[in-house]
């Protein structure tokens, strides 16, 4: 027997038709590198995306065949989010971060037929052109270029009376690729049902807490990892959205203040820069509403400075493989009658899972072995619901999780508590054991950032005699600003067990970073390659 009620596929079309018809006069507010801006709606936004779906039909694009964009956070480029998946393709954002072989290798792969692209990657474009074998139509969001068409130009042929290709909710919609931190990168396949229960999800009060009154302004660009699902939540609760091509402290702090932006998320790294510009300048942070940090473990000291401003502060984890957020970090109940110390620890772990996500730890020795949900014991964390990855995109359909529990590794450690909150504590790769027991990297940066003289705070394992590993910690001093070693472990004493502080401590100016912001362990590793430890407990730089 059938239930009674209507029958509608789940397609993200319908997020944009929405938006138009119900939220059509909220802006889209667009700031170009040069400071240049722009102003549309969700109406105009909804123009666009159908008259480019004519386009796309005009060079043969259809069911399933792929649109790359390489584009910074713009109206152009957001309209291409249901310009190609309006026309039965699938939305395929490139990273212009990633190197040369990387970006050939995606491209390729994914065997894009188009590209839409910003006239800033033009000398990308130039050198990767010929190394791309399936592109055969170039696009420039900025105007004409050469070999391609720009972007107004190219739709203005068109009239917009169309509608959006049929479909099911399963077909694909978009595609992403993870940075690869070995082998090549992987693309992760979203569909419309899964999108479309992502941005529900992530709307809700105890997520992003998205609604019609929002001002949003994502920092976190929409090349990378489906911009959080910003963009499809953002036009279902007919948000106003303002877009930076910079990500400048000064740029996005007017941008606050003038647009009165009520929702800023980005890594922790921008939160980090556009704290220490503050502190730099005597500024105060706008009175935004909402605050939220993804992508790696967001320092105390950050949420702790963020709070004081009255900001409401989420933590959220998730990945590429999870569309991509998997929790956030809700205000638990009796929130109102916790100290401010109290409500700032709350804040620190990643929080619980949106329903229907699911969570568990398994062992790191014993991957059979679910450890227990007791806030301490750490594990591999695992995850599995609607809107993760079952397997890779061209991967073989036995290759990943398609076993009845279907559970993905994500690569991260962590702690479960009792009451579900996840506790991210290092990467599996990056974890550091030391006399068989382990020592979380993660908390160690953090614990090293909240020291008034440190900008930014790296710990690697390096190999040693009798512990097999012990940590080293790679800090990049505040401009101005000195600390040594032995200061800075003093400082630690006083906030990780003893047996966890470095055995030394090394003075950068910058820590790498992969083009997604997060840092890249794997080169600092191999910046360190050669490194011996010293015979002392703490060597003094």
């Amino acid at each position: 027997m059938l239930g009674g009620m209507q029958d509608w596929d789940l397609r993200v079309s319908a997020l944009l038709d929405h938006a138009a018809r119900e939220h059509g006069a909220r802006e889209i507010v667009s700031r170009a590198a040069d400071g240049t801006e722009t102003r549309t709606d969700w109406a105009g936004i909804r123009h666009d995306a159908v008259r480019m779906a004519q386009a796309l039909r005009r060079l043969g694009i259809g069911k399933a065949d792929r649109v790359g964009t390489l584009g910074m956070n713009h109206s152009r480029h957001l309209a291409t989010w249901w310009g190609a998946t309006g026309a039965g393709g699938v939305l395929h954002t490139i990273n212009p971060r990633l190197f040369d072989d990387q970006l050939e290798y995606i491209a390729n792969h994914a065997e894009d037929r188009v590209l839409l692209y910003d006239a800033a990657f033009q000398p990308l474009v130039d050198r990767l052109r010929p190394r791309w074998t399936t592109i055969a139509h170039y696009v420039c969001f900025d105007g004409p270029a050469p070999d391609a068409v720009g972007f107004d130009e190219w739709i203005a042929a068109e009239d917009g009376d169309a509608v959006w290709e049929p479909g099911g909710e399963r077909d694909p919609c978009m595609l992403c690729y993870t940075s690869g931190t070995t082998g090549h990168p992987k693309g992760v396949l979203y569909e419309h049902r899964s999108t479309l229960l992502h941005a529900m999800a992530v709307s809700l009060p105890d997520a992003l807490a998205l609604r019609s009154r929002s001002c949003v302004l994502p920092v976190v660009p929409m090349f990378h990892a489906a911009n959080w699902g910003l963009s499809w939540a953002g036009a279902m609760v007919g948000a106003k959205f303002v877009f930076s091509a910079s990500n400048e402290a000064a740029v996005l702090l007017d941008l606050m203040r003038r647009e009165k932006v009520t929702l800023v998320a980005g890594v922790p790294t921008v939160w980090l820069t556009l704290l220490q510009h503050l502190e730099a300048t005597g500024g105060t942070l706008p009175p935004i509403e909402h605050a939220v940090s993804g992508g790696s473990a967001l320092p105390a000291a950050v949420i702790e400075a963020v709070m004081r401003t009255g900001a409401r502060v989420t933590h959220a984890w998730g990945m590429t493989e999870t569309s991509p957020v998997a929790t956030t970090s809700v205000e638990p109940p009796g929130w109102d009658e916790l100290d401010f110390a109290a409500q700032v620890a709350a804040k620190v772990p990643q929080g619980r899972a949106l329903f229907p996500i699911q969570l568990r730890a398994v062992d790191l020795d014993d991957p059979h072995m679910v450890v227990p949900r007791d806030g301490t014991s750490a594990g591999a964390l695992q995850v599995r619901g609607p809107w993760a990855v079952k397997r890779y995109f061209k991967a073989h359909k036995d290759a990943m999780h398609d076993d009845a529990e279907q559970w993905f590794d994500t690569g991260d450690v962590a702690t479960i508590g009792p009451d579900g909150t996840v506790r991210l504590t290092d990467r599996t790769k990056d974890v550091i054991k030391s006399g068989g027991e382990w020592i979380s990297s993660v908390e160690l940066e953090n614990a090293a950032v909240a020291h008034p003289a440190v900008a930014e705070a790296a710990a690697i394992g390096m190999p040693h005699p009798r512990w097999g590993e012990r940590p080293i910690l790679v800090v990049v001093r505040k401009p101005g600003m000195d600390v040594s070693g032995a200061e800075l472990c003093a400082f630690l004493a006083g906030h990780v067990a003893k047996w966890w502080l470095p055995d030394a401590v090394e003075f950068v100016d910058a820590i790498p970073h992969t083009g997604t912001g997060k840092i890249s362990k794997k080169d600092l590793r191999e910046q360190f390659r050669d490194y011996v430890l010293p015979e002392a407990s703490v060597r003094i730089a």
